[in-house]
């Protein structure tokens, strides 16, 4: 049997927090871990709980769901984001984001039945390994330890805390495995969020991005460019 699902509650309004605890309740494989009214605590409260779901409001004081957000694809270990609200408008932001779906106050039992169902489907497999064949050899890579995937030729470079290694699997299938794991900044690489460390402009003008785990330093294209130093200036 799977584990419950740990969701953490965020919404300034009590009467929409109970409204959520009553639908979870029904739900036998799933969990709150924590119920948070304050925004600027949503941070902290997840590093505490460690949850696989965030239900997160958007219209709050001081800090709306949308920035909480953005600072929390920037940790190492995120959870899941879906945005509940009274209003539609955030929906762009929200997909942006890569939120797991957006549901609209008042809250429908079903639809937030199949929201927490997509989560647990993109929920991160920490045991999750690449495997590289090279003639008579194989080299198996936690995807935990992977730093970077660079794509050459037909192959594609794993760079890992190991070394390297090469795979014949393409970086558009490895985005799809492991959703929320990788941020890409170029058209032929994937930086792990994790191992995000900083950026660098190089001799010839190049954007890279500095990881750990490696010497290696990918070049950023112009259009992930935004993305990256956004995730770098929310990475505490």
């Amino acid at each position: 049997m799977s584990a419950a699902q740990r969701v953490l509650i965020v919404d300034d309004e009590p009467p929409a927090t109970r409204r959520l605890e009553r639908l979870i309740a029904a739900l036998g494989d799933v969990e709150i871990c924590g119920l948070e009214h304050d925004p600027t605590q949503v941070l902290a409260r997840c590093r505490e709980q460690q949850p696989d779901v965030v239900l997160l409001d958007i219209e709050m004081p001081g800090l709306n769901g949308v920035e909480i957000a953005e600072r929390l694809q920037a940790q190492s270990s995120a959870p899941a984001v879906i945005f509940v609200t009274a209003f539609e408008q955030y929906a762009v932001d929200a997909f942006d984001l890569d939120a797991v779906d957006y549901l609209v106050k008042p809250v429908r039992a079903d639809r937030l039945e199949r929201a927490l169902r997509r989560a647990r489907e993109r929920q991160p497999d920490d045991d999750a390994t690449l495997v590289s064949r090279i003639g008579d050899r194989t080299i198996t890579v936690p995807v935990s330890e992977v730093c970077a995937l660079v794509a050459e030729d037909k192959y594609t470079v794993v760079h890992h805390a190991g070394g390297m290694a090469l795979i014949e699997e393409s970086l558009v299938s490895l985005e799809e495995r492991f959703p929320g794991r990788f941020l890409r900044v170029h058209r032929k690489a994937l930086v792990a969020k994790s191992a995000l460390r900083g950026l660098h402009r190089d001799a010839d003008g190049q954007e890279r991005v500095e990881v750990d785990g490696s010497d290696y330093c990918p070049p950023v294209s112009r259009r992930n460019l935004p993305a990256l130093r956004k995730l770098l200036l929310n990475k505490e």
